[in-house]
């Protein structure tokens, strides 16, 4: 039979459950802080990873724990138990990675309200800049850990909705830049829409057809030769293209 704690544990990550099971990233737990925690939380973080679909490395890095998710790297420091007397040293190694990690976050455990007023004095002891880095102080280690979790994913998800909404305005500045193509090059008398996507995938650009040579259209396109010699003649010919046209 399972002990009590382990059992107390699969419960909670079973209850915990959220992230996308497609596969969420990766977390980098750095070694010394692993071997300085119990056996019994290490097996907890172990499964709540796998269980949130979280791949997890032991590393020599300098945060306690990186998460990759969406592209994105997110940095952790981790203070499992508030103590006043190593403020200083928190403080001082935020205030060093965070010159490193463009993302970082210091997840403070402050299961006491003596240690929580402990820490809300070292915090403005200190000077802190807001949200430079990000400090969450939380009620316990596990909880802890599930806010550490929480926030790499949003972090990856809003990458990933940005690099979204990113492909999708040049998607729509490719199709408002071929509209404007199609009506720059259909402006010339005779060439339909058909005529401008074949001088579009064979030459290119509205620059590049206006110095293409009638024989370089010929070659080049399905374009009849009466076609290439009028495309020619638009844009070479001010005699022609400030004459009045009737399509």
């Amino acid at each position: 039979m399972a002990p009590p704690e382990m059992e107390r544990n699969q419960r909670s990550i079973s209850q915990r459950r959220w992230a996308s099971t497609e596969g969420s990233g990766v977390c980098m737990m750095n070694t010394s802080w692993r071997d300085n925690q119990h056996p019994s939380f290490i097996l907890f973080i172990s499964s709540f990873l796998s269980a949130n679909s979280y791949r997890l490395n032991f590393l020599p890095i300098a945060p306690d724990f990186i998460f990759n998710n969406g592209g994105l790297s997110v940095a952790f420091i981790f203070v499992m138990n508030w103590d006043s007397d190593n403020g200083s040293a928190v403080f001082n190694r935020a205030e060093k990675l965070k010159r490193q990690f463009r993302h970082l976050y210091v997840v403070v455990s402050v299961p006491t309200r003596e240690q929580n007023d402990s820490f809300n004095h070292s915090y403005f002891k200190y000077a802190v800049e807001l949200g430079s880095p990000t400090f969450v102080p939380v009620r316990d280690p596990e909880m802890g850990f599930e806010k550490i979790v929480k926030i790499a994913h949003a972090r990856g998800v809003c990458k990933r909705q940005d690099a979204i909404s990113m492909m999708k305005n040049e998607r729509e500045q490719a199709v408002q830049g071929m509209d404007l193509f199609l009506r720059v090059v259909t402006s010339i008398p005779g060439i339909d829409n058909h005529d401008a996507n074949a001088l579009a995938q064979a030459i290119g650009s509205i620059e590049a057809i206006s110095k293409a040579s009638k024989g370089f259209i010929l070659e080049n396109t399905d374009l009849s030769a009466d076609k290439a010699e009028r495309i020619v003649r638009f844009f070479r010919d001010p005699n022609y293209y400030l004459s009045p046209k009737i399509n």
